[in-house]
């Protein structure tokens, strides 16, 4: 099963539920350091949603989103989900369900097979170029 895409600037017709990826597929091309292998796209889409591929020992440092809750789904390799100074680190497998609530303070680090896993949070609005008021 190939990604199915639209683009930005084109909206579907009327709304539709379709699949858009295979994220084994997704998740199993070869990686770079770090990367964004796969996001959603859609116009009018009220979430946003990532597959992120980790290669072995790379982590996304700790950090600390304080408006929005996301949710983690491990969906290959492994690894570890670490939280403030003091938090005993979580272990990621494929199929893990994470939540990280807003405000919390987290860090995710690949093992030695490296980790892909899909976020999905509520849609950020984008930066706006305009006059101050």
């Amino acid at each position: 099963m190939a990604i199915a895409d639209t683009p930005d600037d084109q909206a579907p017709d009327e709304a539709s539920a379709r699949v858009l990826c295979d994220t084994a597929l997704v998740a199993a091309a070869a990686p770079t350091e770090a990367a964004v292998a796969w996001k959603l796209a859609e116009s009018g889409r009220q979430l946003d949603a990532n597959v992120v591929r980790l290669t072995p020992g790379r982590h996304v440092a700790p950090h600390a989103e304080p408006d929005l809750d996301v949710l983690l789904l491990v969906v290959s390799g492994g690894g570890v989900l670490g939280g403030r100074d003091g938090d005993e680190a979580q272990p990621l497998a494929p199929g893990a369900l994470a939540w990280l609530p807003h405000g919390s303070t987290r860090s995710i680090t690949a093992g030695g097979d490296g980790l892909a896993y899909l976020t999905v949070h509520r849609r950020r609005d984008g930066m706006r170029i305009g006059r101050a008021r």
